[in-house]
């Protein structure tokens, strides 16, 4: 499978039914974009999704801090809104009714982030510019694909950026320095409605090691490795990943096998703490990485399941050492296994 790329005018596409057009209303369009400031185990996540059946729009901002983060509002910063009127568009500007601004400065290549809350809690002024190119992505919840084909053809993109800038978080600065992916689909039809999709926790996996070394994947956990949800799913003979590539230099190939092992689940939120992430490309040459969350926090994108968001820091089989975020969902056949704690095998990290 070869990796493709996304036109640049893809970053701006928002479209909404037209006259008498009835849409799926579980139709969405999105943007994720986020930062980590290892150093201070803080991670960032800046989300906006986009409803247009209705039309309605949910996002914000979310900040959160170490790893003891349980309930949404734990986390050191908050403001997510379920429900906001669509959001304002001025050129290649978005603009959030929660006052999160998404400027394409130059689209498939820079965008500028700013946001202030009106309490003064927390401020941020970022700029995100490319170090990948906008690799195409079909889709990246499972069940999505079941809904691709009809008037409206459904797209994904991603991209490694270099994030610097500045957050003010309680009044503290912290200076803002990383390198961070972002993601956004369009046209998507992804369904809420209880049991439409029986799937193990997802996980996504997005490491910058250097302009020779960039892996990105999102998976389950094989059933080799003994995972928490054995006896919970079926999935058949199929991979365990959906999408993943690596880019050395400035070649790209595709992945072909991915095997991700959970050595330490979250001992109140069940996310994976340390893991091990074995991929093969499609020339047959094997890489190996190791990672363990510095941050971490349960967060409200999802509500019909629990989402996850992370500062993992990962090391490669050379030894070298980056951060990046990790995110996780599940839905609530696999959260209550665990609540009950039926998984025997599940192994539970000291936090």
């Amino acid at each position: 499978m070869s990796i493709q790329t996304r036109p640049s005018s893809t970053d701006l596409l928002l479209p909404r039914p037209g006259v008498n057009e009835q849409w799926d209303p579980h139709t969405i369009h999105t943007y994720y974009f986020g930062f980590s400031i290892p150093e201070a185990r803080i991670g960032a996540f800046l989300y906006l999704r986009c409803q247009p059946a209705f039309p309605l729009s949910q996002g914000g901002v979310c900040i959160f801090r170490d790893t003891d983060n349980v309930e949404h509002t734990d986390i050191a910063f908050l403001d997510y809104e379920i429900t906001m009127p669509w959001p304002s568009v001025e050129a290649n500007r978005i603009t959030t009714d929660n006052g999160l601004t998404i400027d394409f400065v130059e689209p498939g290549r820079a965008a500028r982030l700013t946001y202030s809350s009106g309490d003064g809690a927390a401020a941020l002024d970022i700029i995100a510019e490319a170090v990948t190119p906008l690799f195409a992505r079909g889709h990246v919840m499972p069940g999505e694909e079941d809904h691709h084909g009809g008037d409206r053809t459904p797209g994904g993109s991603e991209q490694f950026m270099h994030v610097t800038g500045e957050l003010w978080l309680d009044g503290e600065r912290h200076a803002v320095d990383c390198y961070a992916p972002r993601d956004r689909s369009w046209n998507q039809v992804r369904v809420e409605r209880r049991g439409a999709v029986e799937v193990p926790p997802v996980g996504w996996s997005p490491m910058y090691f250097g302009n020779d070394l960039i892996f990105n994947q999102i998976s389950f956990e094989p059933g080799d490795t003994g995972p928490a949800w054995m006896g919970l799913y079926d999935v058949g003979d199929r991979p365990s990943h959906h999408f993943a590539w690596i880019q050395l230099g400035d070649e790209v190939r595709s992945i072909r096998r991915v095997r991700r092992n959970v050595l330490e689940y979250h001992p109140d939120i069940y996310l994976p703490m340390r893991q091990e992430v074995e991929a093969e490309d499609e020339r047959g040459e094997f890489y190996r990485f190791r990672g363990e969350a510095i941050a971490c926090a349960s967060l409200p994108a999802w509500p019909n399941a629990s989402f996850h968001d992370s500062v993992y820091r990962w090391e490669d089989s050379q030894g070298r050492v980056t951060h990046a975020t990790y995110q996780e969902i599940w839905f609530d056949k696999y959260q209550k296994a665990m609540k009950r704690g039926r998984v025997a095998t599940a192994r539970f990290a000291q936090i």
